[in-house]
């Protein structure tokens, strides 16, 4: 069944002149395959790493939030083959600001055709409809400022040229950086009073929200929805055991949240572990307590048969933690960028 999602896109008069195309909505989990194969087909054009499961996947879209699938996931199909797929929802920043998201993928044998021109269309129309309606509620008061917002990947050069023909500019920068080996690794010293223990299942709801609290004070900060909690536990591959969480008495002072995927490593041939959820909360600061996470995360990813780390960081870190990941051995392989336009 065509949900309203493609109504939206023939009002618009939007859909190119391809031979065998239909835009349409959402049918189902029976989709996730054909949209994960979309992803997969974009990562050597794009040179880029994915590693969307159909699993993960579901899980993800299991715990959307402000995302009314019926309505706000749109499908490009050529002779019944799904060729791309954009997604929209909403979310307010913390500052303030109200940001219409969207994600899209299309296939690399079907770009330069006007199907990303048209998705980019959709989720245009899409979200000045949503902000229409929540327009004088509390979550969009008058005068709060409006964005389009999403990521590009800094190879994504299709994609960049799609973004910025649509008027979105680059506002914000991450690295991706990678440790490419694991030896002479620092020996770790926590500071006095501090403690690492194994996670235990009763404590994930505490350590889930002193993540969020020490991360409140980063750009671009999202309160986190009921929602998040649950994909974060309900990934697939969601394994605590090599988390490295700082507790003063029973309080968590800090905590590194790594973690291996064995799916990825399989895909890309390598031994990798990602060294992510950095943070500390406030009175814990300036001990060096990040310091001492990061090495303990690293010396286990090398005791668990890991030959590399890697990390996500804003170039504009506040707490100059791109400094401490250099020092530690990091190097910068490549980034993304947040792309936003005012609307």
């Amino acid at each position: 069944m065509t949900t309203n999602s493609s109504a939206l896109v023939y009002q618009m008069g939007a859909t190119p002149d391809v031979p065998g195309l239909r835009l349409r909505g959402f049918q189902g989990d029976s989709d996730y395959p054909k949209m994960v194969a979309v992803i997969q087909s974009t990562i050597a054009a794009d040179q880029v790493e994915r590693n969307d499961t159909v699993e993960s996947m579901a899980n993800l879209y299991a715990h959307l939030h402000n995302c009314d699938l019926s309505q706000d996931l749109l499908l490009a199909e050529v002779d019944d083959q799904v060729v791309g797929y954009i997604r929209v929802w909403w979310d307010v920043e913390a500052e303030g600001n109200w940001l219409g998201w969207h994600v899209d993928f299309l296939h690399p044998d079907w770009r330069g055709k006007g199907i990303g021109n048209s998705m980019f269309a959709y989720a245009d129309t899409r979200l000045r409809t949503i902000a229409g309606q929540l327009r004088g509620s509390e979550h969009l008061p008058e005068g709060r400022p409006c964005y389009f917002s999403t990521t590009a990947q800094s190879t994504e050069s299709y994609r960049i040229g799609l973004l910025e023909k649509h008027g979105y500019q680059p506002i914000r920068w991450e690295h991706i950086m990678v440790r490419p080996d694991l030896e002479n690794i620092p020996l770790a010293t926590l500071p006095p009073g501090l403690e690492v223990r194994p996670v235990l299942p009763e404590q994930l709801p505490a350590i889930y929200q002193a993540n969020v609290e020490a991360f409140q004070d980063h750009w671009g900060y999202i309160p986190p929805s009921d929602q998040d909690y649950q994909e974060w536990i309900g990934h697939p591959e969601f394994d605590p055991s090599h988390y490295q969480v700082a507790w003063d008495g029973e309080q968590v002072a800090g905590m590194v949240l790594a973690y291996i995927s064995p799916s990825e490593n399989e895909a890309y041939q390598r031994l990798r572990g990602w060294t992510e959820g950095i943070c500390v909360r406030r009175p814990w600061r300036r001990m060096g307590l990040a310091r001492a996470l990061l090495l303990r995360s690293l010396h286990d990813l090398k005791a668990s048969g890991m030959t590399e780390a890697a990390l996500s960081v804003d170039t504009q870190n506040l707490n100059s933690a791109f400094n401490l990941y250099e020092e530690v051995g990091f190097q910068r392989v490549g980034g993304y960028g947040f792309y936003r336009k005012a609307f």
